[in-house]
């Protein structure tokens, strides 16, 4: 698999500017994109990003989607598998990993009190 993305150094990562809600995703809820981007028309290429939820966000349907995704827990609480009202689902704490392939159905999401995600995305022909 040839990754294509941009070579950077260490930089510095600004937390309080440059986030943005993904589409589709609820209001307390923003990505920072930090390398690549992924096209899912073309279903190619890969991204780097941070996800954040502020406390008390949650989404109400699973996700499914046609690439890989690697999620790690940096910090905060993150909920799996709660109903449409928040409520039930299994909580994780920071230093906890998922990997999933295309067409895995997972979520909904929530988060008591905010938590920051390191995820990588990627398509298997990218």
């Amino acid at each position: 698999m040839a990754i294509d993305k941009e070579f950077k150094e260490f930089f510095s990562v600004d937390m309080n500017e440059g986030w943005e809600r993904p589409e589709g995703y609820p209001e307390g809820i923003d990505q920072k994109i930090l390398a690549g981007h992924l096209d899912d028309d073309a279903k190619s290429g890969n991204r780097t990003r941070l996800l954040r939820f502020q406390p008390g966000v949650y989404t109400t349907q699973p996700f499914v989607h046609e690439h890989w995704e690697e999620v790690y827990l940096v910090s905060g609480d993150l909920i799996v598998g709660n109903d449409e009202n928040g409520e039930g689902g299994e909580q994780f704490q920071p230093n906890t990993y998922a990997c999933r392939p295309p067409g895995a159905y997972h979520g909904p999401f929530k988060s008591e009190g905010g938590c920051l995600l390191f995820e990588i995305h990627y398509y298997e022909n990218s």
